[in-house]
């Protein structure tokens, strides 16, 4: 079976490396662009695609701006290829392109679909706090993410998991469901599953101004920001009009004793303390109100420094002050 394989960051790799390892017949590996780097922008960055395609042996690696392009689907055509796979490619695919492999084109998709079609829903499923996140494969279509399903596989998410350690998961359960998949269409055996377009939903692109803390929203909103934006795009608010990173931070257990028996009393709507207000440090930790309870703040990183503890760096801030 000849694969024309698409992707591009580093999530797309072990579907690549996968591909290779069980015999399978890569054509063709389509990725993005090297992304240019340095203050003169004169050196580029290969992709982790790219990269793990040269390791492999692969020569064949074509790096388009579009793919909706003439030149492009004509090399398609010649390539012939029998399926085309794409994860975290990064572009949307015409139907003229689709309709090239003979038994189609499959993606790969970092979440249980319908729910989570779009560019981030790894990241949206912590932010969302989900307890379970997954892998779906899907033909693809014109739409976004609105294929008709085929195989999925899910894996708990709990409750301190940051978006780094659910990408990490998802990315090595890709490689398997992906190649699950293979076998199930090399025996005549994959089920098309329509989407229930009334159970979707579509997130946006990460981009780095939603990393901004909103103290008035509950603790474990704000938890829940703080683990899917690391490592990137961060979540963060400000202390003494400087910028501060916030990186990891712990929700109080029901019964878990506050320090200084700090009161926070909204059944009675008696709150003791605005939100984003540092009401007490301790050595490992700040404790800071939010919208309905206290946040303990465990990991910081100030402008131009590096991620501390609270224990490194708490006997230089002030209670009192109101971070945002």
């Amino acid at each position: 079976m000849k694969i024309v394989f698409m992707g591009t960051p580093e999530f797309s790799a072990p579907c690549l490396e996968m591909l290779v390892g069980k015999g399978h017949n890569v054509a063709a590996v389509v990725t993005q662009p090297d992304k240019p780097v340095g203050r003169k922008q004169s050196a580029a960055v290969f992709t982790p695609v790219k990269e793990a395609a040269l390791r492999l042996g692969i020569t064949n690696i074509l790096q388009l701006e579009k793919v909706r392009t003439r030149e492009f689907i004509d090399e398609l055509k010649v390539m012939a290829p029998d399926l085309i796979v794409t994860i975290a490619y990064g572009k949307m695919l015409p139907r003229e392109v689709l309709e090239i492999p003979l038994l189609g084109c499959i993606n790969v998709h970092g979440s249980l679909l319908p729910k989570y079609r779009g560019a981030a829903p790894i990241q949206w499923a912590i932010i969302n706090g989900d307890s379970v996140s997954g892998v779906t494969t899907m033909y693809m279509d014109e739409g976004m993410d609105t294929g008709d399903m085929l195989l999925k596989k899910e894996v708990e998410i709990n409750e301190d998991m940051t978006y780094r350690e659910l990408y990490e998961e998802l990315e090595t359960l890709s490689a398997k469901v992906l190649e699950d998949t293979l076998a199930k269409l090399e025996k005549g055996a994959l089920i098309r599953i329509a989407q229930n377009s009334a159970e979707a939903s579509t997130v946006p692109m990460m981009k780095k101004e939603m990393g901004l803390i909103d103290w008035s929203k509950s603790a474990k909103e704000i938890h829940n920001l703080v683990r899917g934006t690391d490592p990137w795009p961060g979540a963060y608010t400000y202390y003494k009009g400087g910028r501060l990173k916030i990186w990891k931070t712990a929700i109080f257990k029901e019964k878990e004793p506050v320090p200084g028996e700090i009161a926070y009393e909204l059944a009675e709507n008696q709150r003791m303390h605005v939100p984003g207000e540092i009401v007490k440090i301790t050595k490992d930790g700040l404790i800071a109100a939010t919208g309905d309870r206290l946040l303990k703040i465990l990991q910081v990183q100030f402008d131009s420094g590096r991620r501390m503890y609270i224990g490194e760096c708490g006997h230089n801030m002030d209670e009192g002050e109101i971070l945002g």
